[in-house]
C-alpha cells in the first residue's frame, strides 16, 4: 500500500479550524502505520462527543460546533477519515472499503483512544461508519446523534438477483465519479447545499488537497456507494441491525428538510431503533445536505439543547 500524505502547511491559510489538534498513528491493515490527523479539544477528564465527518468533507465541518460543544463541558474528538483532510490517503481505489474505514477508526476510538461512552455524533459517511461502530464495539458509545445519513441495508437472506446491475439515484453519479480525469470534491459543495459557499468555505475544503492525487479517498468514498445488491457492506451493515433493532440508548435524528442525499435516511432510523423512540427528532428548515454549512447555528443549538439535557 503506497500512502499519500497532504503537507502540514496546506492548511495554515484557513481560518476558523480548531487549532486543538494532533497525530496518532494506527495500523493500515497491511504492516503499515497511517497517520490520522484529530481535532483533540476540551479537558480529558469530561464526557466525549466524538464528530465524524462524511464526503467530501473533513473534520473543518464541525469547525462551528466543537467550540460550542468543548464550552457545554465536553471534549470534542474529530478526526479526519482516512485518505480525507489532513489523514493519510492510501493511493488507490482498492485500498478503501467501509470494512477499512471501520476498523481504522475502531482502532483510533478504541485501541487508541480507550473511549467508553461516548456520544457520537455523524454525518453522511460518518454514520455508516460510526453505526458500525456503535453496534460492533458494546460500551463505546451511549448516544447517538445522526445527520443526513444513515445505514444502507438489504435483507441477505433473499438471494441475489440472477443478473445483478448497478442502479439506483448514485449509479450515474458513482460513474461519473470514476471516470472524471480530475476529482475535485470541493467543487461538489454547491450541489448539495442551499446557501452558496463562500470563496472562504471552498477554501476550507480544498485546502489538504494541493496535489490532485490526493482527492483518491473522497473519490474512492463515490465507489463505495451501494448500488449494486452485492455490495460487499451489506452482510457486516445487516449484523449492525440486528443488534441496532434492540439497541434502547438515546438515538436523536437532525436532518434538513432540502437534504438531496440522504432526505429520507432518518425514516429507518426512527422506526427501527428503540433507542429513538419518544426523543424530540427534527428536521431543520433552510439546510441542505450540509447543514453544518447552510444552518449552523441553528444546528449547533438544537445538537446543544439535547447534549445538555
Amino acid at each position: 500500500m503506497k500512502v499519500l500524505r497532504t503537507p502540514d502547511e496546506a492548511i495554515e491559510s484557513v481560518t476558523g479550524y480548531p487549532t486543538q489538534r494532533r497525530w496518532i498513528e494506527i495500523p493500515s491493515g497491511d504492516g503499515q502505520r497511517l497517520r490520522v490527523r484529530l481535532v483533540d479539544s476540551g479537558s480529558t477528564d469530561a464526557p466525549v462527543v466524538v464528530m465524524l465527518h462524511g464526503n467530501p468533507s473533513w473534520s473543518y465541518i464541525w469547525r462551528h460546533q466543537i467550540p460550542p460543544v468543548v464550552d457545554a463541558g465536553y471534549r470534542v474528538i474529530a478526526p479526519d477519515l482516512i485518505g480525507m483532510g489532513m489523514s493519510d490517503k492510501p493511493s488507490e481505489l482498492g485500498d478503501y472499503t467501509v470494512a477499512r474505514h471501520v476498523e481504522w477508526m475502531r482502532s483510533l476510538l478504541v485501541e487508541e483512544l480507550e473511549l467508553a461512552d461516548a456520544t457520537f455524533v455523524m454525518h453522511d459517511w460518518g454514520g455508516v461508519i460510526g453505526m458500525r461502530l456503535a453496534a460492533e464495539n458494546p460500551g463505546l458509545v451511549s448516544r447517538m446523534v445522526i445527520s443526513n445519513t444513515g445505514l444502507p441495508w438489504r435483507d441477505v437472506n433473499e438471494p441475489l438477483p440472477e443478473v445483478i446491475e448497478t442502479n439506483g439515484p448514485y449509479a450515474e453519479f458513482q460513474e461519473m465519479a470514476r471516470k472524471a480525469p480530475v476529482w475535485e470534491p470541493w467543487t461538489l459543495l454547491p450541489m448539495v447545499m442551499v446557501t452558496e459557499p463562500s470563496a472562504e468555505v471552498l477554501h476550507g475544503y480544498q485546502a489538504p488537497y494541493p496535489d490532485p492525487a490526493l482527492t483518491i479517498g473522497s473519490r474512492a468514498f463515490t465507489q463505495l456507494l451501494p448500488t449494486r445488491p452485492d455490495n460487499p457492506m451489506y452482510p457486516a451493515n445487516y449484523q449492525a441491525w440486528e443488534i441496532l433493532d434492540e439497541w434502547t440508548d438515546p438515538v436523536l435524528t437532525i436532518f434538513s428538510d432540502r437534504d438531496i442525499v440522504a432526505p429520507h435516511g432518518w425514516k429507518p432510523i426512527v422506526d427501527r431503533i428503540p433507542g429513538a423512540a419518544g426523543q424530540p427528532h427534527v428536521i431543520l428548515e433552510g439546510g441542505g445536505h450540509f447543514l453544518q454549512e447552510d444552518i449552523s447555528d441553528t444546528y449547533t443549538e438544537t445538537l446543544l439543547s439535547w447534549l445538555v439535557t
